[in-house]
């Protein structure tokens, strides 16, 4: 966690108390303040976005053109907030806000919508869950009944990294990945209903759009259920509800409703256009998830072909040329999507794992870093520790394998493994313990190798006052398998009127 959200959560219990909801106008709990809300928001954005595809950067006027609309919707919420509103460059549909107002869309959801007015709904919607706190009250919850901000593992949607998130980046994954309550939802349905009927947008197009979620729902398709449908379930409850609540803001403000179906599809046209290249990729994508590497480089190339300007074709082509040891192949797949879009950390990650594969140590480093940059990623640490190991630099490995092993993703366990393989020799106690004991007028210990690797040899040291004399005498143990332990000999034999105290044993060396 970083020392900005670090600090942010130590002050969030003196900070907090009682506040009115600017949307709702309720009186309630408020552990975390406007002010730590968009520090959070803010520090997460970007990794926010890089875990889930980067920013989609082909069509910068379609970006531009969901800010305006977000703005627009901005301009007329209950909450004064740095809204930001961004296009991501993934097929999942979805959409999600962080606290502060930070707000994305999918282009996967962007292609299913009808007119600028469900655009309106979508990202009215999401405004009201950052004007209303509903991600911040989520980090309340867990505060109170934890104590701490829960932090978990979240897998990176659409990336071959999948659970490989390491740090404070965590925080952002699991608040965009939460699943709302029903009141949560139906509360960002009404006011969002509102927000668009304050900026002349027909509500109705939140019955619609509600409509359509509910009909996807019931096909099962899995890029909606592990999308949109994951944090913002659909209901047969919720379409009736908007269609009270448009009769009932109409009733109160009828004026000549806007739904924008041409404008709308105007800025998707290119998009659009492209329908096809991104229909191969995705094809390419659950391909290459099964191994069927052949034809997924022919659907890859396919949508190259179609549209080559999108760098995420080329970044699939390079992880599948990496797969298959393509390194020369891979390499100048990554430097085409690099070239297309240098603020993606899949790129960088998967250009330096291939430069480590060439034994191009030091730009391995470069761009292992530079994906740690954009999002912190177990990946990267665990390369980084074995470049470290490669130079001869043990200590700078062990940082890194000891941050990989504090998480809890797939690398953990073989990175604290070497991460004891390197520190066990300067602290060989800390994992092979000795326990003295008396047997039968012998000084002996029983040996315990605490960790899951084996060790070769041990040397023991004994030490003991001895008759008022202090006695020091090394002992040699063999082979201590892994969490096993046995038993050895001091060779000191006491007589029974001898004086015995202060008895240690400790390991002092070892030999993996």
């Amino acid at each position: 966690m970083t020392t900005h959200l670090a600090l942010a959560f130590i002050v969030l219990l003196t900070l907090g108390g009682c506040a009115t909801n600017p949307v709702t106008g309720k009186s309630e709990l408020a552990l975390v303040s406007r002010q730590s809300e968009i520090a959070i928001g803010t520090e997460q954005y970007l990794p926010a976005q890089q875990s889930q595809g980067g920013l989609y950067q082909v069509d910068a006027e379609l970006t531009a053109y969901v800010q305006q609309v977000g703005d627009r919707l901005a301009a007329v919420s209950d909450t004064e907030l740095p809204y930001e509103f961004v296009v991501l460059n993934n097929s999942t549909p979805n959409a999600w806000a962080l606290p502060g107002g930070k707000i994305a869309i999918n282009r996967g959801l962007l292609v299913t919508l009808d007119s600028e007015a469900e655009l309106a709904a979508v990202l009215g919607h999401e405004i009201v869950h950052a004007a209303a706190r509903h991600g911040a009250k989520s980090m309340e919850r867990n505060i109170l009944l934890q104590g701490v901000a829960l932090v978990t593992a979240i897998s990176t949607s659409d990336s071959e990294y999948s659970n490989y998130i390491m740090g404070a980046a965590m925080l952002g994954s699991q608040l965009i990945s939460q699943r709302y309550g029903r009141q949560a939802e139906l509360e960002s349905d009404y006011y969002g209903m509102k927000y668009m009927a304050r900026a002349g947008y027909d509500p109705a197009a939140a019955i619609s759009l509600q409509e359509k979620f509910v009909e996807l729902s019931k096909e099962h398709e899995t890029s909606w259920i592990s999308g949109l449908f994951a944090s913002h379930p659909p209901s047969a409850q919720r379409v009736a509800t908007n269609i009270e609540s448009n009769r009932t803001i109409k009733s109160t403000q009828p004026k000549a409703w806007e739904t924008g179906e041409s404008r709308f599809f105007k800025k998707l046209a290119y998009l659009s256009s492209k329908s096809d290249a991104y229909a191969a990729y995705d094809q390419a994508t659950t391909l290459a998830s099964k191994k069927e590497t052949t034809v997924a480089l022919k659907r890859v190339d396919r949508a190259i072909a179609l549209e080559p300007n999108e760098p995420r074709f080329y970044g699939l082509k390079a992880d599948m040329q990496h797969s298959n040891k393509a390194y020369r192949g891979a390499l100048k797949s990554y430097n085409s999507a690099l070239s297309r879009d240098d603020n993606y950390y899949q790129y960088y990650l998967g250009r330096g794992l291939t430069h480590s594969k060439l034994g191009n140590g030091g730009k391995a480093r470069a761009d292992l870093e530079r994906s740690n940059q954009l999002l912190p990623t177990s990946v990267a640490t665990n390369e980084l520790g074995t470049l470290s190991l490669q130079e001869g630099d043990r200590d700078s490995a062990k940082k890194y394998f000891a941050a990989v092993a504090r998480g809890e993703g797939p690398l953990s366990e073989s990175a604290a493994d070497n991460y004891i393989r390197l520190d066990i020799a300067d602290n060989p106690s800390n994992y092979i313990q000795a326990q003295p004991a008396d047997r039968n007028g012998t000084l002996v210990a029983t040996i315990t190798n605490t960790t899951r690797i084996p060790i070769q040899s041990a040397v023991v040291q004994f030490t003991a006052v001895i008759n008022g004399q202090w006695a020091e005498k090394n002992s040699y143990v063999g082979t201590v398998q892994a969490n096993s332990r046995i038993g050895i000999s001091s060779g000191w034999r006491f007589r029974s009127d001898d004086v015995v105290e202060s008895v240690t044993a400790r390991v002092i060396s070892i030999q993996l």
